[in-house]
Protein backbone atom coordinates (compact mmCIF):
# COMPACT_ATOMS: atom_id res chain seq x y z
CA UNK A 1 0.00 0.00 0.00
CA UNK A 2 2.74 2.44 0.78
CA UNK A 3 4.31 1.94 -2.70
CA UNK A 4 0.51 2.51 -4.51
CA UNK A 5 -0.60 -1.27 -4.99
CA UNK A 6 -4.00 -1.40 -5.12
CA UNK A 7 -5.58 -4.26 -2.86
CA UNK A 8 -8.90 -6.14 -4.58
CA UNK A 9 -10.23 -9.10 -2.34
CA UNK A 10 -12.13 -11.68 -3.06
CA UNK A 11 -12.46 -15.47 -4.98
CA UNK A 12 -10.71 -15.50 -8.60
CA UNK A 13 -12.93 -17.18 -10.46
CA UNK A 14 -11.81 -16.61 -14.08
CA UNK A 15 -9.26 -15.02 -16.41
CA UNK A 16 -9.50 -13.53 -19.63
CA UNK A 17 -7.29 -12.13 -21.80
CA UNK A 18 -7.62 -9.45 -25.29
CA UNK A 19 -4.45 -8.52 -27.23
CA UNK A 20 -2.21 -7.20 -24.21
CA UNK A 21 -4.96 -6.99 -21.40
CA UNK A 22 -5.93 -9.53 -19.02
CA UNK A 23 -8.71 -9.64 -16.81
CA UNK A 24 -8.92 -11.50 -13.59
CA UNK A 25 -12.73 -12.30 -12.38
CA UNK A 26 -13.73 -11.87 -8.58
CA UNK A 27 -16.75 -12.84 -7.14
CA UNK A 28 -18.71 -10.09 -6.28
CA UNK A 29 -16.22 -7.72 -7.05
CA UNK A 30 -14.75 -5.68 -10.19
CA UNK A 31 -12.72 -7.56 -12.44
CA UNK A 32 -9.05 -6.81 -11.90
CA UNK A 33 -7.18 -5.35 -15.11
CA UNK A 34 -3.73 -5.49 -15.76
CA UNK A 35 -1.27 -5.91 -18.96
CA UNK A 36 0.52 -8.95 -16.54
CA UNK A 37 -1.28 -11.14 -14.39
CA UNK A 38 1.27 -13.03 -11.82
CA UNK A 39 -0.36 -16.31 -10.51
CA UNK A 40 0.71 -17.14 -6.95
CA UNK A 41 -1.99 -19.42 -5.66
CA UNK A 42 0.10 -21.94 -4.76
CA UNK A 43 -0.97 -25.65 -3.83
CA UNK A 44 -3.28 -27.71 -1.22
CA UNK A 45 -2.28 -30.73 0.57
CA UNK A 46 -3.04 -33.62 -1.38
CA UNK A 47 -5.18 -35.63 1.33
CA UNK A 48 -5.01 -38.66 2.87
CA UNK A 49 -8.22 -40.03 1.70
CA UNK A 50 -9.07 -41.60 5.15
CA UNK A 51 -12.38 -40.46 6.80
CA UNK A 52 -11.31 -40.92 10.66
CA UNK A 53 -8.08 -39.07 10.02
CA UNK A 54 -10.16 -35.96 8.99
CA UNK A 55 -11.90 -35.50 11.98
CA UNK A 56 -9.07 -35.59 13.81
CA UNK A 57 -7.20 -33.04 11.84
CA UNK A 58 -5.30 -30.92 14.24
CA UNK A 59 -5.74 -33.12 17.14
CA UNK A 60 -2.92 -35.42 16.32
CA UNK A 61 -2.89 -35.51 12.42
CA UNK A 62 -1.26 -33.13 10.63
CA UNK A 63 -0.89 -32.11 6.75
CA UNK A 64 2.72 -30.62 6.96
CA UNK A 65 3.44 -28.96 10.63
CA UNK A 66 6.61 -31.64 10.90
CA UNK A 67 9.16 -28.96 12.49
CA UNK A 68 6.39 -26.85 14.94
CA UNK A 69 4.83 -30.24 16.38
CA UNK A 70 7.68 -31.92 16.78
CA UNK A 71 9.04 -30.86 20.43
CA UNK A 72 5.89 -31.86 22.11
CA UNK A 73 6.16 -35.80 20.69
CA UNK A 74 9.11 -36.28 22.94
CA UNK A 75 8.84 -39.96 24.27
CA UNK A 76 5.88 -40.53 21.59
CA UNK A 77 5.77 -42.11 18.51
CA UNK A 78 5.03 -40.85 15.23
CA UNK A 79 4.12 -41.57 11.69
CA UNK A 80 4.84 -40.01 8.32
CA UNK A 81 3.21 -40.54 5.23
CA UNK A 82 5.16 -39.87 2.24
CA UNK A 83 8.09 -41.14 0.26
CA UNK A 84 9.28 -37.74 -1.03
CA UNK A 85 12.04 -34.90 0.33
CA UNK A 86 9.81 -33.56 2.29
CA UNK A 87 8.71 -37.06 4.30
CA UNK A 88 12.01 -37.93 4.77
CA UNK A 89 13.36 -34.51 6.18
CA UNK A 90 10.03 -34.74 8.38
CA UNK A 91 10.89 -38.24 9.88
CA UNK A 92 14.94 -37.12 10.24
CA UNK A 93 13.42 -33.98 12.42
CA UNK A 94 11.19 -36.01 14.19
CA UNK A 95 13.30 -38.74 15.44
CA UNK A 96 15.58 -35.91 17.32
CA UNK A 97 11.94 -35.86 19.99
CA UNK A 98 9.99 -39.15 19.60
CA UNK A 99 10.95 -42.09 20.92
CA UNK A 100 9.98 -43.70 17.20
CA UNK A 101 9.15 -42.79 13.88
CA UNK A 102 7.67 -44.96 11.26
CA UNK A 103 7.96 -43.69 7.61
CA UNK A 104 5.11 -44.91 5.53
CA UNK A 105 5.44 -45.38 1.56
CA UNK A 106 3.37 -47.64 -1.01
CA UNK A 107 6.44 -47.59 -3.34
CA UNK A 108 9.00 -50.22 -3.71
CA UNK A 109 11.46 -48.31 -2.39
CA UNK A 110 12.45 -45.14 -1.41
CA UNK A 111 15.54 -44.29 -4.00
CA UNK A 112 12.54 -44.26 -6.77
CA UNK A 113 11.68 -40.56 -5.26
CA UNK A 114 13.79 -39.55 -2.23
CA UNK A 115 17.21 -37.97 -2.48
CA UNK A 116 20.25 -40.32 -1.95
CA UNK A 117 21.51 -38.31 1.36
CA UNK A 118 18.12 -38.38 3.29
CA UNK A 119 17.57 -42.06 2.31
CA UNK A 120 21.19 -43.15 3.91
CA UNK A 121 20.49 -40.84 6.98
CA UNK A 122 17.21 -42.26 8.04
CA UNK A 123 19.12 -46.11 7.45
CA UNK A 124 21.33 -44.53 9.97
CA UNK A 125 18.87 -43.40 12.73
CA UNK A 126 18.14 -46.44 15.42
CA UNK A 127 14.74 -44.82 15.86
CA UNK A 128 13.32 -44.66 12.50
CA UNK A 129 11.34 -47.78 10.77
CA UNK A 130 10.43 -47.73 6.84
CA UNK A 131 7.74 -49.61 5.76
CA UNK A 132 7.38 -50.13 2.58
CA UNK A 133 4.66 -50.89 0.43
CA UNK A 134 2.42 -50.10 2.82
CA UNK A 135 -0.47 -47.16 3.43
CA UNK A 136 -2.74 -45.95 6.23
CA UNK A 137 -6.05 -47.42 6.48
CA UNK A 138 -7.62 -46.19 9.22
CA UNK A 139 -6.72 -44.60 12.67
CA UNK A 140 -8.19 -43.56 16.08
CA UNK A 141 -8.66 -42.11 19.07
CA UNK A 142 -11.09 -40.69 21.76
CA UNK A 143 -10.77 -36.90 21.18
CA UNK A 144 -7.09 -37.23 19.87
CA UNK A 145 -5.69 -39.34 17.41
CA UNK A 146 -3.68 -42.68 19.61
CA UNK A 147 -2.99 -45.22 17.01
CA UNK A 148 -2.47 -45.74 13.41
CA UNK A 149 -3.89 -48.79 11.13
CA UNK A 150 -1.40 -50.12 8.60
CA UNK A 151 -1.91 -52.28 5.54
CA UNK A 152 0.89 -54.38 3.70
CA UNK A 153 0.22 -54.23 -0.26
CA UNK A 154 1.92 -57.20 -0.87
CA UNK A 155 0.55 -59.48 1.74
CA UNK A 156 -3.27 -57.70 3.08
CA UNK A 157 -2.24 -57.91 6.34
CA UNK A 158 -3.25 -55.25 8.72
CA UNK A 159 -1.58 -53.76 12.03
CA UNK A 160 -2.52 -51.39 14.46
CA UNK A 161 0.57 -49.08 15.94
CA UNK A 162 0.56 -46.84 18.60
CA UNK A 163 0.75 -43.29 17.43
CA UNK A 164 0.70 -39.62 19.44
CA UNK A 165 0.90 -37.82 15.41
CA UNK A 166 0.00 -38.84 11.74
CA UNK A 167 1.95 -36.39 9.33
CA UNK A 168 0.63 -36.59 6.16
CA UNK A 169 3.09 -35.68 3.26
CA UNK A 170 1.97 -37.10 -0.20
CA UNK A 171 2.45 -34.00 -2.26
CA UNK A 172 0.12 -31.02 -3.19
CA UNK A 173 -2.00 -29.72 -5.70
CA UNK A 174 -2.20 -26.59 -7.36
CA UNK A 175 -5.09 -24.06 -6.93
CA UNK A 176 -5.45 -23.75 -10.65
CA UNK A 177 -8.97 -24.67 -11.08
CA UNK A 178 -10.56 -21.17 -11.85
CA UNK A 179 -8.15 -21.17 -14.83
CA UNK A 180 -9.40 -21.23 -18.70
CA UNK A 181 -8.08 -23.65 -20.70
CA UNK A 182 -5.73 -21.12 -22.45
CA UNK A 183 -3.16 -21.60 -19.97
CA UNK A 184 -1.89 -25.06 -20.66
CA UNK A 185 -1.30 -27.51 -17.61
CA UNK A 186 0.33 -30.52 -17.12
CA UNK A 187 -1.48 -33.91 -15.70
CA UNK A 188 -1.19 -32.77 -12.60
CA UNK A 189 -2.79 -28.95 -12.88
CA UNK A 190 0.30 -27.09 -12.50
CA UNK A 191 1.14 -24.46 -15.22
CA UNK A 192 3.81 -25.05 -17.84
CA UNK A 193 6.08 -22.37 -18.37
CA UNK A 194 9.10 -21.82 -20.12
CA UNK A 195 11.07 -24.86 -21.70
CA UNK A 196 8.05 -27.30 -20.39
CA UNK A 197 5.62 -25.54 -23.67
CA UNK A 198 6.42 -27.75 -26.38
CA UNK A 199 5.44 -25.15 -28.90
CA UNK A 200 6.02 -21.73 -28.88
CA UNK A 201 3.12 -20.43 -26.81
CA UNK A 202 -0.16 -18.42 -28.13
CA UNK A 203 -0.76 -14.76 -26.45
CA UNK A 204 -2.21 -14.74 -23.04
CA UNK A 205 -1.40 -14.47 -19.85
CA UNK A 206 0.89 -16.51 -17.65
CA UNK A 207 3.31 -17.26 -20.73
CA UNK A 208 6.57 -16.35 -19.16
CA UNK A 209 7.54 -17.16 -15.80
CA UNK A 210 5.33 -18.43 -13.68
CA UNK A 211 4.65 -18.27 -9.79
CA UNK A 212 4.24 -20.86 -7.07
CA UNK A 213 1.28 -22.71 -9.24
CA UNK A 214 4.01 -23.59 -11.53
CA UNK A 215 5.75 -27.26 -11.35
CA UNK A 216 8.65 -26.82 -9.84
CA UNK A 217 10.33 -28.94 -7.58
CA UNK A 218 10.48 -27.52 -4.01
CA UNK A 219 13.64 -29.21 -3.00
CA UNK A 220 15.27 -27.35 -6.09
CA UNK A 221 15.65 -23.91 -4.20
CA UNK A 222 18.03 -21.96 -6.92
CA UNK A 223 15.65 -23.37 -9.65
CA UNK A 224 12.70 -22.64 -8.32
CA UNK A 225 13.62 -18.83 -7.38
CA UNK A 226 14.97 -18.44 -10.96
CA UNK A 227 11.99 -20.12 -12.26
CA UNK A 228 9.04 -18.13 -10.23
CA UNK A 229 11.14 -15.08 -9.74
CA UNK A 230 11.64 -15.68 -6.07
CA UNK A 231 13.41 -13.13 -4.63
CA UNK A 232 16.01 -14.23 -1.87
CA UNK A 233 18.53 -12.40 0.83
CA UNK A 234 21.69 -11.35 -0.23
CA UNK A 235 23.93 -13.54 1.69
CA UNK A 236 27.81 -12.74 1.14
CA UNK A 237 28.58 -8.97 2.69
CA UNK A 238 29.70 -7.61 -0.67
CA UNK A 239 26.29 -8.12 -1.75
CA UNK A 240 24.88 -7.28 1.72
CA UNK A 241 27.04 -3.49 0.49
CA UNK A 242 25.20 -3.47 -2.73
CA UNK A 243 22.10 -3.86 -1.65
CA UNK A 244 22.69 -1.15 1.38
CA UNK A 245 23.87 1.21 -1.74
CA UNK A 246 21.84 1.48 -4.20
CA UNK A 247 21.28 2.03 -7.03
CA UNK A 248 18.11 1.50 -6.60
Amino acid sequence: MLFGAELLFGEATGLGSEETTHAVLVRESRPAVASVVVIATGISYRRLGVPAAEALVGAGVFYGAALTEAPALRGEEAVVVGGGNSAGQAAVHLSRFARRVTLVARGESLEESMSAYLVDELRSLENVTVRLRTQVVDVGGSGRLDRVTLKDATSGARETIPAAALFVLIGGEPRTEWLPDVLERDQGGYIRTGRELASAPAPGPGRGPGADAAHVRIQSVSRASSRSGTCAPARSSAWRRRWATGPW
